[in-house]
């Protein structure tokens, strides 16, 4: 697969911002995300970068904005919460006609695949499940005012916000009918829970999106934090639960490695979440259906960039069957934590 970036004129860029560069670059696709598009970058001393860059063809308005990733990342850094070390953003047309985010590129793992899963023991699986909700929790407790990002999104209760921002990327990203989609929408409205505290929320949180130490369990790096907001801190732990397939569970084209021996369950990792950040779960059902639902519309969009340019598919590749199976899911998840009948 082709690497849409100039590297020769993106190592003179990196030079220029201090990095240094020995040699040609080379560039490879990385990871199976079909939204920024994702390279690891190489020099002829061994050296390696993480580029992003949008995806190609017509992007929806706010998505796939990777400046505004690149500014949660650099006020991240010495929180304790694990990212790369960011190097910038270039915006040089000559590398590419979008903006690119470089970062360092940190050694270690991504569970990408249910093969790579198998690989590691099932002690490690289990350690990696509760750290993924204890990592989660550490990013919640980020003093959002003290690292400059108090003014990234709006602090307006974030349950309705949500439910604007991802019905209108709906409409724009819709492939056919889904008034089963809709009726969950329409269901997620009636039951908006009070406003709980602000914080700053991944979006985005899931097992693919976190590089770990394959040997420990370790996290070792968060990534992909373009959908980073300010609002309600369960909404994250309900995506991490909507992405968290357990054994028994098929429900279409999610992600199914999780389903192994060793993997801790949902409730666990709630459990976990919840102890290690000292908050209520009263409200975790409504954000576990809506990250459901997210994913759904995610998947929607994904669906329709790769209809109209093959170019943005990378591995496995979604059907319209895939999109119903996810909302069927929703509607289960919906009546187990009683929202519907």
């Amino acid at each position: 697969m082709s690497v849409e970036l100039d590297l020769t004129a993106l190592a003179v860029w990196m030079r220029g911002v201090g990095e240094s560069v020995v040699g040609d670059l080379t560039g490879t696709r990385v990871g199976l995300g079909q939204s920024n598009l994702t390279y690891r970058i190489d020099d002829e001393a061994g050296q390696s970068w993480i580029a992003r860059r949008p995806p190609l063809g017509k992007l929806l308005a706010s998505a796939h904005d990777v400046e505004r990733e690149h500014q949660i990342m650099a006020a991240l850094q010495g929180t304790g919460v694990a990212v790369p070390t960011t190097i910038g953003v270039c915006t040089d047309e000559a590398v590419a006609d979008v903006p690119v985010f470089l970062m360092t590129h940190v050694e270690g793992t991504v569970i990408d695949d249910e093969e790579t899963a198998r690989s590691l023991d099932p002690k490690v699986r289990r350690s990696l499940g509760l750290n993924l909700a204890r990592t989660l929790a550490q990013i919640h407790a980020v003093d959002i005012d003290a690292v400059g990002l108090g003014e990234l999104a709006s602090r307006k209760p974030y349950a309705p916000r949500q439910l604007k921002r991802w019905s209108r990327q709906l409409e724009e990203s819709r492939t056919q009918d889904r008034p089963d989609l809709d009726a969950l929408t329409d269901l997620l409205r009636e039951h908006v829970p009070a406003p709980d505290e602000i914080a700053l929320v991944h979006g985005d949180f899931h097992v693919r999106n976190v590089i770990i130490d394959d040997s420990t369990g370790e996290i070792r790096a968060v990534l992909d934090w373009e959908l980073s907001t300010l609002g309600d801190p369960l909404a994250d732990m309900g995506s991490a639960l909507a992405y968290w397939t357990q054994a028994g569970e098929m429900p279409g084209g999610m992600f199914t490695a999780s389903t192994l021996d060793g993997f801790p369950t949902r409730a666990e990792m709630a459990a976990e979440y919840l102890r290690t950040a000292g908050r209520s779960g009263q409200a975790l059902g409504f954000w576990h259906v809506l990250g459901v639902w997210k994913v759904a519309i995610i998947a929607e969009g994904v669906y329709r960039r790769v209809l109209d340019n093959p170019e943005n598919a990378a591995g496995a590749t979604l059907t319209a069957e895939n999109i119903q199976a996810m909302v069927d899911h929703g509607w289960d998840v919906a009546r187990e934590n009683g929202l519907a009948s």
